[in-house]
């Protein structure tokens, strides 16, 4: 396997944990619906946390973009709910 595809692997990973992380605070649930918000909050998290000068002091990388992307993902869902 080469380091992109194990990169992309990472990256869907961290998107269903982040998903299914923030449906345990949000309410939802679905693998499918773990990855659509994970993946997306994963951008919303590090949008945010970039234009806010948010940094979260955690020397490790992989537990960062976990908590981040669980971040982007609870306001993603909320954002989700208040525009339906």
């Amino acid at each position: 396997m080469d380091r992109r595809t194990q990169q992309l692997l990472i990256f869907l990973l961290i998107g269903i944990l982040a998903g299914w992380l923030a449906s345990i605070v949000v309410g939802g649930g679905g693998l499918i619906r773990y990855l659509v918000t994970g993946v997306i909050g994963a951008f919303v998290g590090g949008y945010l946390f970039d234009a806010l000068g948010i940094r979260l002091g955690i020397r490790s990388a992989l537990l960062s973009q976990i908590i981040t992307a669980t971040i982007g993902a609870i306001v993603v869902v909320l954002l989700a709910r208040l525009i339906a």
